[in-house]
């Protein structure tokens, strides 16, 4: 069945794909263990922005949100990713297609990086091809990216692949810390940027 099937839980769509440097696919059973040393590794620098990482987790809740997040894959609910370094086949990071309205065909990319792997393009390469993977499997007719708007380096990602800087939300979100942040909202809409 086709992605133009009349409930999304019907689609085919790839569950990996690859960029020059990355192999990208949805989460498996038994990932849990090796996203749990990647969170572990980059906490420090993932708890200003996730608010999933205000604590360290166990390898069993890791195993179990990898395995929830599989059924979402599966459900079409949510489109999780991981990236893996094709040379070495190690897990450098998080990424995935989020909030999704299928009826609009609009998506949201979310991503976090192992703190190693920073400031080496990996993320703009994935946001590349999962922009790419949207557009061309999904037939995306709006793709977002929404940051923390003190996130430079997420900002950065979104700027780089041409994502247009729709607006600031003044004040949306409580951060970590329980202040009040602003929120930046990127997108790239079909017949305008793609």
């Amino acid at each position: 069945m086709s992605i133009q099937a009349s409930s999304p839980i019907l689609f085919t769509i790839p569950e990996s794909f690859e960029s020059e440097r990355l192999l990208i696919r949805a989460p498996l059973w038994g990932d849990g263990a090796m996203v749990n040393e990647a969170i572990r590794e980059s906490m420090d620098e993932l708890r200003p922005w996730m608010p999933w990482a205000r604590q360290i987790p166990t390898v069993e809740e890791s195993e179990i949100n990898i395995r929830r997040a599989r059924l979402e894959f599966l459900d079409r609910t949510d489109l999780r990713l991981l990236l893996f370094l094709k040379e070495t086949g190690q897990l450098i990071g998080s990424s995935g297609l989020h909030r999704i309205d299928w009826e609009a065909r609009k998506f949201e990319i979310g991503y976090w990086l192992r703190t190693p792997f920073s400031h080496k393009g990996y993320m703009t390469e994935a946001v590349a091809a999962i922009t790419n993977y949207a557009i061309h499997e999904l037939h995306a007719n709006r793709i977002e990216i929404r940051c923390d708007g003190r996130n430079t380096g997420s900002s950065r990602v979104a700027e780089r692949q041409g994502y247009t800087l729709e607006g600031i939300l003044r004040q949306e979100k409580c951060a970590q810390d329980g202040t009040l942040r602003d929120t930046m909202v990127f997108a790239k809409v079909r017949g305008v940027e793609f």
